[in-house]
């Protein structure tokens, strides 16, 4: 490669980071689309730019039941096919029991029950009580927690929110850590509201539910339930419904969920749509019941029964009075998928954006400040070299901040306290290349022999130094969480310039002069 290529190709390197870089240095009064740098600015955390933090705990009591009844449907189904005469009841306090009559049908029970290794059971007269074994709840509460994670992730990051940097992370063995900048509050339905589907078959519909259960004396038919429909304000029920147990289709066969206003009824619908296998399910299901009314339950509560009027296949709304923000919450949740068990407030604050500018202030002047005392002391050490470090020190801070603006990165304020650290530790390169360089001039080299070795022998130092910092960077990404990956993301992308700097920038310097000129002696 040429000599003339690099420096073109190292010009336009440095030429497009800071194109990016110093627009963060442009007031954000000025960064609209007219301006030259739009928005190509870095993201700023929660603690500089202010919003919502908040700690969540997942109900894990309500995962450990869901799959003890996902285990006692499954064994049923596996028992009722093997002929075994049996009944069960619903899990409680953790455990199931099963009631078993005489032989034969125990023996049969007992030959099922051999093929489940995670179980505990304790037999008394005709019941047999299953426990799950601690291994087994682990396993439950770690898949809970990693589904709760993603659905959470999903929801709070969803673009129809516009809060993409936002943080949802793992906070210890039962926490969730979410932090969302820019806002002063977040929908409580993005929290609350396990968002889980479901769409049933209208049996029976009444005013209100002990009038619902006034007409079945003897109890409900098998295997239904009762869902009502209530005013969203009040609270007051609007219809009781008898539908089956068993949801016909959920909301897990969804691709999407859209916010839509409707003129003719002037108020706000979600507009959702399936997917090929849940448009399948839901056009027969449509198609064998035309004439009959349909639930739309969202986490237990009616929100609409409309009448099948003919087959519907991909597509479909939901009503229910919503506000414009209701509406949007409820298309992002659906969007985004049920959480697996609801997830409690811990605690709840919101941060404001004035401490974030005082400390966005102070560590702009703790940079400049420490700027100017290192540019200071090697200019005046180093002479015409240490005006090269100065002036690739600079050009540090900007591809530093381009970088980080390309890739969207999060500047935190313990980002910023990598910033400074950065800023001192930069020149630290360059003081081994100089003082290399002296050596080697010591020694009688002429002046392009010793700078050529004083950059070739420092080189892996220096490298070998930064990597060391570079992998403890990198675990303190990978481990830590919230500010702390803030401090991380800037120290990383700050080693990756300030050794580009050093051994490229400087060494462009030093061949730009003295070059190819024979000097007798030069400024170091």
């Amino acid at each position: 490669m040429s000599r003339r290529f690099q420096l073109i190709a190292i010009f336009v390197l440095v030429g497009i980071l800071g194109y990016f870089g110093l627009g963060n240095f442009v007031p954000p009064e000025h960064r609209g689309e007219e301006s030259l740098w739009g928005d190509n600015s870095v993201r700023l955390g929660l603690d500089l730019r202010g919003g919502v933090h908040m700690v969540l705990s997942p109900d894990f009591d309500v995962a450990l039941t869901n799959e003890l009844e996902n285990f006692r449907q499954t064994f049923d189904l596996e028992l009722g096919d093997d002929g075994v005469d049996f009944s069960s009841r619903k899990p409680e306090n953790e455990k199931i029991a099963f009631s078993i009559p005489e032989e034969p049908a125990r023996a049969n029970f007992e030959e099922v029950l051999e093929s489940y290794e995670n179980l505990t059971f304790l037999v008394n007269g005709n019941e047999v009580i299953f426990e799950m074994t601690e291994q087994w709840k682990g396993e439950t509460k770690e898949r809970a927690m990693v589904q709760a994670l993603e659905v959470l992730r999903r929801r709070i990051n969803d673009p129809a929110t516009g809060i993409p940097e936002s943080v949802v992370t793992r906070q210890g063995e039962d926490r969730i850590l979410v932090q969302v900048p820019g806002v002063s509050r977040i929908p409580p339905e993005f929290i609350k509201q396990t968002g889980f589907l479901e769409f049933k078959i209208v049996r029976e519909v009444a005013p209100t539910e002990e009038l619902l259960k006034a007409k079945y004396e003897t109890g409900l038919p098998d295997g239904t339930d009762i869902a009502l429909e209530t005013d969203n304000e009040t609270g007051n029920v609007l219809g009781a419904y008898l539908v089956n147990q068993e949801a016909a289709i959920t909301g897990a066969l969804l691709a999407d969920a859209r916010v839509q206003f409707d003129n003719q009824r002037s108020e706000w619908t979600v507009t959702f749509s399936w997917n090929q296998e849940g448009g399948r399910i839901f056009g027969e299901l449509t198609e064998r019941n035309i004439g009959t009314p349909l639930a739309i339950i969202l986490d237990g509560v009616v929100y609409s029964a409309p009448t099948i009027r003919s087959r519907i296949s991909r597509s479909g709304e939901i009503t229910g009075n919503f506000s414009s923000e209701e509406a949007t919450a409820l298309a992002v949740i659906l969007r985004a998928g049920s959480l697996p068990i609801p997830v409690n407030l811990e605690e709840e604050r919101t941060i404001g954006p004035a401490l974030g500018k005082d400390s966005i202030d102070a560590g702009v002047r703790a940079a400049i400040m420490g700027l100017i005392l290192i540019v200071a002391f090697i200019f005046g050490y180093y002479r015409l070299s240490g005006g090269y470090a100065s002036l690739a020190l600079s050009l540090n801070l900007v591809l530093l901040m381009g970088l980080m603006s390309i890739f969207q990165a999060t500047l935190t304020l313990p980002g910023i306290a990598g910033l400074v650290l950065t800023v001192g530790m930069a020149v630290d390169a360059n003081v081994i290349i100089f003082e290399r360089i002296r050596e080697e001039l010591r020694d009688g080299k002429s002046p392009r022999a010793a700078i050529a070795s004083g950059f070739a022998k420092s080189r892996w130092t220096i490298l070998d130094a930064n990597i060391t910092t570079l992998i403890t960077a990198i675990i303190l990404y990978e481990y830590g969480t919230g500010p702390i990956k803030g401090f991380a993301v800037t120290l990383s992308v700050g080693i990756l310039t300030s050794v580009f700097a050093a051994l490229v920038l400087t060494r462009l310097m030093f061949s730009l002069y003295p070059g190819n000129r024979n000097v007798e002696s030069m400024s170091i």
